[in-house]
Parts: structure tokens; sequence; C-alpha cells
């Protein structure tokens, strides 16, 4: 398990319902995090048979923020049934947070969902991140002074897209996903956006530049999707139905 700091576990101990796992996702997955920046958990609760045979709606999603020790702490779970249901889905979001390496909590089922993830994946993730790239372009294309901060995240998304249609397995790690595509000025922003807000912002000719290899990349992520290998949809829904079977009768089990 990752060592993380006490703030975090705490946030994670003081949850009401048992974790299959928790970890850590957004800009600390992702390989550019700044001094200040949140902490952005993700997992998967397990809600008592009680709770979802009755008429009351289950609480399939729970939110916790706030500050902790100076830290900015967001952590957000979904009951094991709608995660299982997200994972059947073309939501990239899930299967990264599944496979994040910055473990907070885990558990034996949580490997075992890792591996019943593989069935999950398919050539049509491709559009999860089509269109998170083109939302985050937007963004950066909008500011009267664009960031660099927005533009890493479509570098991000766009060279996680290819190399999962290529590959068929998760990396959300731009700075690891950068050994195998070698572009030299994406290591560079990084360490602008590192070096604080004065580093943080480019120029005119900045995005000319920035505009073309985008483009460049969402044409690869198109010709990886078309040849891609992957199969058309995920065959892994008796699998999770299984697990989660199990993790409800446990769950009684445990309450008798």
């Amino acid at each position: 398990m990752t060592s993380i700091p006490q703030p975090l576990s705490d946030v994670v101990s003081a949850q009401p319902y048992p974790l299959l796992f928790v970890t850590i996702s957004g800009a600390h997955l992702y390989g550019f995090p700044s001094p200040d920046s949140d902490y952005d958990l993700r997992g998967v609760h397990i809600l008592p048979v009680r709770e979802v045979i009755g008429l009351d709606p289950p609480r399939d999603t729970i939110e916790t923020s706030g500050d902790r020790d100076g830290l900015e702490i967001d952590l957000v779970t979904h009951d094991a049934k709608k995660f299982f249901t997200l994972m059947l889905r073309k939501n990239g979001y899930v299967l990264e947070q599944l496979h994040s390496p910055l473990i907070a909590h885990t558990t034996s089922e949580h490997v075992e969902l890792k591996a019943i993830a593989k069935g999950c994946v398919t050539r049509h993730h491709a559009h999860h991140y089509f269109g998170f790239a083109e939302t985050q372009w937007k963004l950066f294309e909008k500011e009267s002074s664009p960031r660099v901060k927005p533009l890493l995240y479509v570098y991000r998304v766009l060279l996680t897209g290819i190399h999962l249609m290529e590959t068929g397995e998760i990396e959300a790690n731009l700075l690891r996903l950068n050994e195998r595509f070698k572009l030299t000025w994406v290591n560079d922003l990084v360490q602008r956006k590192l070096a604080g807000p004065e580093q943080a912002t480019l120029t005119s000719a900045d995005f000319s530049f920035h505009q073309q290899q985008v483009e460049r990349l969402r044409a690869q992520l198109q010709t990886a999707f078309d040849n891609s290998a992957l199969p058309e949809a995920p065959s892994a829904q008796p699998a999770l139905n299984d697990l989660l079977i199990r993790l409800r009768l446990s769950s009684l089990a445990k309450n008798l």
C-alpha cells in the first residue's frame, strides 16, 4: 500500500461503510501535482443488504471534502453495484481509479476486481478520451491567458487513450506515458506547472504549436481506435455479478 499522509488515512478510516478500495486520483495520479494540489480520493464502499433491499434510496455515492491539517481532501466513493455498472460502460475514469498505483486502502477483492476489469475494456473507451480531450481543449482555448494545466490534461487523456487502444492497458500517469511517446515538450510543460504561477501560462506562439500537436494526437487516437483489436463489448458482467453477490452475502454474514 502506498505511504500516504496521515490526514488522508484519517478520512478513509472515518467512512461509514466497509471499503473495497480507495486510491488517489487527479493530478497526483497523472504525474503533475503542484505543492498545493488537492488530494482526490476515489473508491468503492459496500452497502449492507438491509440498505439495498428496502424502500429508502441507497447511499450509492458518498462525498466527503474539506481541509485536514492543511491538506484539501476530496473523497468520493460509490457503492459496489454502481461502480461495477460504470465499469461496464465506456468510462475510463473508473478504470483509472481502480488501477491507480497510489493506494490508500485495499482488499483481496480489490485485487480480484482489477483482474476482472480486463474484461471491461473495449475499443469504445476511445470515445471517453476523445470527449474529455475536447472539453479540456475548449477550456484551454477560451482563456485570455492560456494556462499549462488544462493543456496537460489534454495531452494526458489523448496519450492514455492511444495507449489503451494499442495495448489494452490503463496508464494515467503522463510522465510514464511519455516514456513511450517521447514528446519532449510534455515534460517541459510539467516542469513549468510545477515551477509555479509565473511559468504556468503560454504565449500565442506556444498556442499555435500545441494546437498542431493536439490535432496530430487526435488523428493518432482515431487511427488507434480504427485499428484496435480490443473487443466491441465487455465480457466481465458475469464475473462482476458474482463478485457483487459475494460481497453482499459477506456483508450480511458479518451483520447477523
